[in-house]
Order: C-alpha cells, then sequence, then structure tokens
C-alpha cells in the first residue's frame, strides 16, 4: 500500500486544491457521524425519558441538519475524488501507451499485442477504481473510525476496551487473505492478457479461420482461455467473501461484551440510558466504516498487483538509446562494418560488411530467415548491433536521434498498415497538414490515382479497419504512395509490390526509377523483374553475404543465385 502511493505521489500532489475540497467534505461527513451518535443521549434522556417537550422539535431539526450536512460532504468528496482518479488514470493511460511505443521493437515482438492491450486498458481500470472509489472510501472511513473511537473513549473508558479489543483480532486474519488475494490477482491479470490475446488473434485472422470453417475449432480455444479466467477469478471470490462475515463475527462478540458490560452499568446506575445509547449508536457506526476498510483492503490487492504490471513496463529500460545528434542532412552514404546481431546464441546477421552511396539501388535476395529483413530494419535501428557499427553519412548510427534518423527513411514492408482514417491521412501519416496536391502526386507515382479517384469521396474517402474497403493491391499502392509523399533520402521496400500484377509492377517501377535517381534504395524482391536492373544484388544466407554483384554478374558466378533467380522468376 505504501509503495503504491509513492509511486502515485508525484500524479497526486499536483491536485493539492481537490484534495482540500474533498478533506472539507470528510470533515462534514466526520462531524455529522459523530453528531448522530451523540444526539442519542438527549433524545433518550432528555426527550423520552424527562419528556422535554422543546425536544419535539429540536431533534428532528437536528436529525435534519445532521444528514444535510452528511450529504453535503458526500457529494462534495466523491466528485472532487473522482475527478481525481479519472485525470490521473487518464494520464497514465497516455504514459502506458507512450512508454511501450516508444520501447524497444525486441520487447513489442516477444509481448503479444493482447498482453499489451490488456495492460493499458484492464490494468489501468482495476488502478481506476482504486484512485477514484477505494481511496476517497479509506479516507472517509478511516477519519470516521478515529473519530468514532476518540468520542466512545471519552464517553466511557471502561467501555471502549471492551469494543476496541477486537480490532486486533479482525487486523491478523485480515492480512492472511489480502496475502492470498494478492496473489490470485496477479494471476487473474496475467488470465486476462490471455483472453484478449486469443480474441485479437481471431479478429485478427477472421478470413483465415471463415476460409477453413475452424469457427468451432477457435470457440473452443477460446473456451479454455475463458473458463480458466472465470476458476482464477472465483478462488479470488472465495477468498474475498471471508472478510465480511470474518470481522462481523469477531464484531458482534465484541458488541455483545458491550451490551453486557454497558447493561451492567445502567443496572447499577452508573450511566444513564441516554449515555449508554449513544455509546452502543457509535460502537455500531464505528464497526460499519471497520468493516468496509476491510472489504476495501482486500480489494486494494488487485490494484497493488495491477500497478505492478504497470509499473513493470514504465520502469523498463529501452535497449534502444537516443544519440544527442540531429541528422539534419539526406542520408548520402551508408556503411555496415563486420556488423553481427544475435538471436539467442544464433547470429542473424554474420560480419555483414558493405558501403552503399547515395543514388545506388541495392537489392536483397536470400533464403526464408537469411537476415535480409534484419538487414533493413538495423536501418530503423529496431535492433542495434552486438557488434561492428553502422555508418551514415560516415557517423554511426548510434550517435542520431532516432526522430532524425527516420525521418530520412521511407519504409514499405511485406505488412500492409492502413489507419482508420481518411486515404489522404493515410498517405501523409504522421503529417499535422496534408498537402493535398503532394498527395496526388504520390498516388500518380505509385499508379494509384485512377483507383482513388473513382472512390466516392477520393482521398478524402474514409479507410476501413486495416483497410478493409480496398484490395490487397490497392493497399499496397497507398503504402508506396506513403513512402513516395515522405520524400526521404533512404527507401526499404521489403517485397512492396507482392500483391500487384506484372503490369501493375512495371508502370511503378518505371515511375520510381526517375524518381529514386539521387536517393539510396534497398530492396527485398519477390520477382526477378523487381531486381534486375539493380545496381548491386546481395545474396544473404544465414545471416552472411555469400556473393554481390549485378544480376548478370551473379548468374555466371553464383550458383545459389542461379537457384533463387529461378525461383523469383514467375
Amino acid at each position: 500500500m505504501k509503495e503504491i502511493v509513492k509511486r502515485f505521489w508525484p500524479y497526486i500532489k499536483e491536485y493539492k486544491l481537490y484534495y482540500m475540497l474533498v478533506i472539507f467534505g470528510g470533515i462534514l461527513i466526520l462531524i455529522s457521524t459523530v453528531a448522530t451518535a451523540q444526539i442519542m443521549k438527549p433524545m433518550m434522556d432528555d426527550m423520552f425519558i424527562d419528556k422535554k417537550k422543546e425536544m419535539l422539535y429540536i431533534i428532528p431539526l437536528g436529525l435534519i441538519a445532521i444528514y444535510v450536512t452528511k450529504a453535503f460532504g458526500k457529494y462534495i468528496q466523491t466528485v472532487f475524488m473522482e475527478y481525481i482518479g479519472q485525470s490521473i488514470v487518464t494520464r497514465f493511460r497516455e504514459i502506458l501507451l507512450d512508454k511501450m511505443i516508444n520501447l524497444d521493437m525486441a520487447f513489442l515482438y516477444t509481448n503479444r499485442s493482447g498482453e499489451l492491450i490488456s495492460r493499458v486498458t484492464n490494468d489501468i481500470s482495476r488502478i481506476q477504481f482504486f484512485v477514484s472509489n477505494m481511496l476517497p472510501d479509506m479516507f472517509r472511513d478511516l477519519l470516521t473510525v478515529i473519530a468514532l473511537v476518540g468520542y466512545i473513549v471519552y464517553l466511557n473508558p471502561l467501555l471502549s476496551f471492551y469494543t476496541l479489543i477486537v480490532v486486533p483480532l479482525i487486523i491478523y486474519p485480515l492480512m492472511l487473505i489480502a496475502k492470498k488475494l494478492k496473489k490470485y490477482s496477479h494471476r487473474s491479470q496475467s488470465k486476462n492478457a490471455d483472453l484478449v490475446s486469443r480474441l485479437t488473434e481471431v479478429f485478427n485472422n477472421s478470413e483465415i479461420i471463415k476460409a477453413n470453417a475452424t469457427e468451432k475449432f477457435e470457440i473452443s480455444r477460446f473456451s479454455v482461455e475463458n473458463w480458466n479466467f472465470f476458476k482464477i477469478n472465483m478462488k479470488a471470490i472465495y477468498v474475498g467473501a471471508l472478510v465480511s462475515p470474518i470481522m462481523e463475527i469477531i464484531a458482534v462478540m465484541g458488541l455483545a461484551a458491550v451490551v453486557y458490560v454497558g447493561g451492567k452499568e445502567v443496572f447499577d446506575d452508573k450511566m444513564t440510558v441516554g449515555e449508554f445509547t449513544a455509546f452502543i449508536t457509535a460502537v455500531g457506526l464505528v464497526f460499519e466504516p471497520i468493516r468496509k476498510l476491510g472489504g476495501t483492503y482486500s480489494k486494494i490487492q488487485d490494484a497493488l498487483a495491477a500497478s505492478e504490471r504497470v509499473f513493470e513496463v514504465i520502469d523498463r529500460e529501452n535497449a534502444i538509446k537516443d544519440g544527442p545528434k540531429e541528422l539534419q542532412e539526406d542520408i548520402k552514404s551508408i556503411e555496415y562494418k563486420n556488423v553481427v546481431l544475435k538471436y539467442e546464441n544464433t547470429n542473424i546477421l554474420d560480419g555483414i560488411n558493405l558501403a552503399i552511396h547515395q543514388g545506388e539501388h541495392i537489392a536483397l535476395v536470400g533464403d526464408s530467415g537469411g537476415g535480409k529483413s534484419t538487414f533493413m530494419n538495423m536501418l530503423l535501428r529496431f535492433y542495434d548491433p552486438d557488434s561492428g557499427e553502422i555508418l551514415i553519412n560516415g557517423s554511426n548510427i548510434k550517435k542520431f536521434t532516432q526522430k532524425s534518423l527516420k525521418h530520412h527513411i521511407a519504409l514499405v514492408s511485406q505488412r500492409i498498415y492502413i489507419f482508420q482514417d481518411t486515404l489522404a491521412a493515410n498517405v501523409a501519416y504522421g503529417e499535422d497538414t496534408i498537402d493535398e496536391d503532394k498527395v496526388i502526386e504520390a498516388l500518380k507515382l505509385a499508379d494509384a490515382y485512377d483507383f482513388v479517384m473513382n472512390l466516392e469521396d477520393g482521398i478524402h474517402t474514409m479507410m476501413s479497419e486495416a483497410g478493409a474497403n480496398l484490395s490487397g493491391g490497392q493497399r499496397q499502392r497507398i503504402a508506396i504512395a506513403r513512402a513516395i509523399y515522405k520524400h526521404a533520402s533512404l527507401l526499404l521496400f521489403d517485397e512492396a509490390t507482392s500483391a500487384l500484377d506484372n503490369e501493375s509492377e512495371k508502370r511503378i517501377q518505371k515511375a520510381l526509377d526517375a524518381y529514386t535517381k539521387d536517393k539510396i534504395t534497398i530492396t527485398i524482391a519477390h520477382r526477378l523483374s523487381t531486381i534486375e536492373d539493380a545496381d548491386k544484388i546481395l545474396v544473404l544466407q544465414k545471416g552472411a553475404i555469400v556473393a554481390s554483384g549485378t544480376h548478370t554478374e551473379l548468374l555466371e558466378c553464383s550458383g545459389v543465385y542461379q537457384r533463387l533467380a529461378g525461383e523469383l522468376k514467375l
């Protein structure tokens, strides 16, 4: 509990004014609660026993005043604590997402999307419940307990001893239960992530599921995760449900002792009926917030577990560090100097040495898993070399800020990314203002202008999720147009025209040849026609360059290339 408050404190302390209003509301509730017990004494002694007529007016008006004050205090406290809670948690969602998307690609590749979504949504929602609901309740109930305990000690120290002796008896089992609940909360949140991951997979792969008629198979797999989640939650409920009955049983024992000792005090005329009524009312009032505190404490374990999962991400160090320099000029040269990249004791790239200059078109070919995409990804700093270095314009790539580096690079990957926005916004992705003339120019170069103009709203047509309202070839053209719009000095094409027919590919290739004359272009090919005019073709096998040269040279001297050329030729 102390740790969670400590971590949230830098955010909480920004709301001092709102907390002052919350405290004011809490004081009003506190005064009203103590007054509820205090008014019992004159009601019993003066109104019912001594039958003072004026009390018939004073007591009812006093009760109304007490409960109006209490209601006003509750309203102020609830509204402003909710504001604080909602505001902090809204900010935390942004902080967590910002941290996640800025972490290295190794983190994003190794964590399932469902797991990450669960942390931003489910875990944050559990923290929200703590900040918005449990924290104000704890604050109010704790103040109420302190005030009422002080009041019952003031009324009768002897009777208060019998009342308060049960508190330690309540706390010990509560701590044992809380420990169990925290363990179950961790497991529950982990299972929720499994559930979200399964759902994400189902919706992302709906076409293949439909094509194979595997709906029942997927439902059965989801059902396993769903019922595992149910079982973990029920374990937490079985344990958590013990809190209230245990506390009530112990509390009623203390109350029974109070009734017995207090009854004797009244029989011996050491206490009036009104005093005893006020005391027993205060005791009843004090046990309610204690019971609620017990229930809140057990629920806090859920928020603690969620907080640990959230701060685990926030505290994670990024493996890719920003450099101090801005890359302001175009990328004119790239050099790989004995670059090695390892993954689980295997060299994905193994001693790559290569120099590329402005205006050159480099093509990469090789078997699947040979390191072609990794070769490209190193330039985007998705990974850093385990040994060796990559130089951009003669300087180590690590010396540049990632944002300034990526400003000069345009990527078209195997997977086409279309966002739920207008077609123009997809082409000008990441830009605050869209240059429509530039969008149209990029569409023409990508052989996309004609089909875009036939859409209902042209470049302002809204894209469905993942671009479902476009064909595969149309989506690929939009991705190429996006790269052209960026006007970067380094173009990376990872099987960028795989969804296009031969004629479309030739048209785009012709337009790109003129566009890329003063740029560095690196292409991973799926067709021979894409690469046969490249200035240099690199043949990669198991992360190493086993041959390099022009198409004609490699056909003469490389058996590996001859085989690959046969496979690439369609």
